[in-house]
């Protein structure tokens, strides 16, 4: 059985809703600390793009740079402290240890892989 446009089955489809909206499993306080800095690093990311954005666009204004570069900066240096203590204490294999680290260069990777972290249990 299809849907009208015919390229995805119900089947998929179903499969795809029940595992988005299965609930999370709970996680640890540790793991509500790497959420929210993995959180805050992505939207120092988005400011500093934003910024990047209105220096070389249309405003010519070089504060917005200025301001989320620094806290982008932090955002970065506490990522990478809160990974390596969560790895430890939530004594993560190496392979996501190190995921957790390179994702922290591409702009806004933290989120998805906060999100896999927490859907494959790694932050309880």
């Amino acid at each position: 059985m299809s849907l009208g446009c015919g390229c995805v089955s119900s089947v998929f489809l179903q499969a795809a809703l029940e595992f988005l909206l299965k609930p999370l499993p709970p996680i640890s306080p540790m793991g509500r600390v790497f959420a929210w800095t993995a959180f805050f690093e992505a939207l120092t990311w988005a400011g500093l793009l934003l910024g990047m954005w209105l220096k070389y666009g249309p405003q010519a204004t070089e504060s917005v740079v200025w301001w989320f570069g620094r806290l982008h900066g932090v955002a970065f240096m506490a990522y990478l402290a809160v990974t390596v203590v969560a790895a430890l204490r939530l004594r993560w294999p190496w392979w996501a240890t190190l995921l957790a680290i390179v994702a922290a260069v591409p702009p806004l990777a933290t989120l998805p892989l906060e999100w896999w972290f927490r859907r494959r249990g790694l932050l309880r």
